[in-house]
């Protein structure tokens, strides 16, 4: 039996087509990072994903409380299952409390997703990406850079295989579902910004809202993070708020990838994000000074903007060299969990 740990809104599409290719040999682990039905119980629902055999309910903390509280609820459930392995994706805090718990009792370890870098270590998202890589015994990356980041920081050559990207499989899958979802009438782009150096930072939320409303006349919809929104009343930045920007609830994934695909332009911090918009080619401003995500920019249609008063600048060039079809990255296909599932059953033997 493999363990397949997810635990916040980002997992949940790349544990998907992973459960599709291991079938019955899974036992799903839902942390409950996320556990509102709007970041949660949705994506069970539109994904296909089985109700996890296991949910652990640690909920909403600190960084740190909450990583700690993950190993303490994971590991009598760990014991009690015994897995032969533990999967983790991505850069949660899951991700990194898992590998931690299961290393403990010399369990084989497979980290989904490996070898992104930003080099920025502020984020918390890097400091999980950094420990979990140096403790998993296979690293399957979704892209080249990958493996030099790795191979870096001493990791041997044949721990790490490319595989492609799961969350991608997800995307093509269920794009023709996504068809009856509705969309604003005309051209508009999507916003959507989470991260804390931009949306706790009360200078930098206003710049940002400003930029949003010199792209007038083209609306826009931000389906707002809750944070953003009590920020955004607790700061009296309501008057900030350009009137071509409107402000939505947090949609469920398929509107969302509905709007991404039908958005002249996405304004976005999301890693994820910056992918998806990649693979349907349309244009991403990512408000941001780096990105674990470099493909998207040398191969995709990503494009970094450090400086939230360069956002208009940016979102016009980008607009301008939309491609005429989206651009091919290498395993980037629609079969990554096929390729994870054999290298996991690979490790087993």
């Amino acid at each position: 039996m493999i363990d397949l740990i997810c635990g916040a809104r980002p997992n949940f599409m790349k544990v998907d087509p992973i459960i599709r290719s291991l079938g019955g040999k899974v036992r799903l682990v839902h942390t409950g990072q996320h556990y509102d039905y709007a970041m949660s119980g949705s994506f069970f629902d539109q994904l296909g994903l089985p109700r996890p055999d296991v949910n652990l309910g640690v909920g909403s903390s600190t960084i740190t409380a909450q990583t700690a509280d993950i190993m303490k609820a994971y590991e009598p459930v760990f014991l009690q299952g015994k897995p032969d392995a533990v999967v983790v994706v991505g850069d949660v805090n899951s991700t990194l409390a898992c590998v931690l718990t299961a290393v403990r009792y010399g369990t084989p370890t497979v980290h989904v997703e490996a070898g992104l870098r930003s080099f920025d270590r502020t984020m918390p998202e890097e400091i999980n990406r950094l420990l979990t890589d140096q403790i998993s015994d296979l690293l399957l990356i979704t892209s080249h850079e990958a493996r030099e980041n790795l191979t870096k920081e001493g990791r041997p050559d044949g721990s790490i295989i490319l595989v492609g990207n799961p969350m991608i499989d997800t995307l093509l899958r269920l794009l023709p579902e996504s068809a009856e979802k509705e969309v604003p009438h005309g051209k508009f782009g999507l916003v959507t910004l989470h991260r804390p150096g931009n949306v706790d930072n009360r200078e930098l939320l206003g710049d940002i809202l400003d930029s949003l409303g010199r792209l007038s006349p083209l609306s826009l919809v931000f389906p707002a993070h809750p944070r953003t929104l009590k920020n955004i009343k607790s700061w009296g930045l309501q008057n900030r708020v350009p009137g071509n920007l409107k402000l939505v609830e947090p949609m469920d994934y398929l509107a969302f990838i509905k709007h991404q695909q039908m958005a002249e332009v996405v304004i976005t911090d999301s890693g994820g994000v910056q992918e998806e918009t990649s693979v349907m080619g349309v244009p991403c401003v990512t408000v941001r000074p780096n990105t674990e995500r470099p493909v998207t920019c040398t191969l995709g249609t990503n494009v970094l903007c450090p400086d939230p008063l360069g956002i208009p600048a940016a979102v016009k060039e980008q607009i301008k060299n939309r491609p005429e079809f989206p651009p091919v990255i290498p395993l980037w296909d629609g079969s990554a969990g096929a390729r994870i599932a054999v290298e996991i059953e690979r490790i087993l033997k």
